[in-house]
């Protein structure tokens, strides 16, 4: 995805008391893939990017072999859970999208973190601070001793902010607020999907806490 479109690419959140979003819809592969945020072209984002592709790929496969039975992101994980048994929800679509929901928050509390001014007094152009504080609430729990260390390495390729919110305006002649506005106006919708599928997963009991 071109990183110019990113904005209108939002995901369309539904209230609680709907019916949960179909995949399409909530993960964005018809519209090209709003969660396939190709200007986070920084190594120390290569393995989230890798990861939620994946992960989206994997997810799409499942939904592929019978649209008419998994027309929703929860219809995928009631019909793996009856389908697997024990195994569930360790398995198929279900880790799939357990495993992408962490990737996306990653980048909701970066982006956030960016908009909401944090940074290093010391070195305020550096994104360091906004990616750690995401990494942290979003991954590291789930992450074993050398992929911790993996990623600790990685921040010191982190771009500069300002080249960072260049790449996200894709050249456009636009102030550096202006593009904040941007990204606080994406993250409405965006941040809101998040958080439906955070909160199935917890109503359905469908949280797991290994580390890899």
């Amino acid at each position: 995805m071109a990183c110019g479109s990113v904005w209108g690419l939002a995901p369309r959140a539904r209230s609680r008391v709907q019916q949960w979003p179909r995949p399409q819809e909530q993960l964005g592969w018809e519209s090209g893939g709003w969660w396939d945020v190709d200007c986070l072209g920084s190594p120390v984002f290569t393995p989230i990017k890798a990861d939620i592709s994946g992960n989206i790929t994997k997810i799409k496969a499942v939904y592929d072999t019978n649209p008419a039975k998994f027309r929703t992101l929860q219809n995928i994980l009631e019909v793996e859970k009856e389908m697997y048994g024990i195994e569930w929800p360790k398995v198929g679509a279900t880790l799939a999208l357990m495993w992408l929901k962490r990737g996306l928050r990653f980048i909701q509390v970066f982006l956030q973190s960016i908009c909401d001014g944090e940074r290093d007094e010391n070195h305020p152009n550096l994104i360091r601070v906004n990616a750690t504080k995401a990494y942290e609430m979003a991954l590291k729990k789930y992450h074993g001793w050398i992929v911790q260390k993996i990623f600790q390495a990685a921040l010191y390729a982190a771009p500069y902010k300002s080249d960072f919110l260049k790449a996200l305006s894709k050249g456009q002649n636009v102030t550096e607020e202006e593009c904040l506005e941007k990204i606080r106006l994406f993250l409405v919708n965006y941040t809101a999907t998040i958080d439906v599928i955070y909160e199935m997963y917890t109503k359905m009991n469908a949280e797991l806490n290994y580390k890899v």
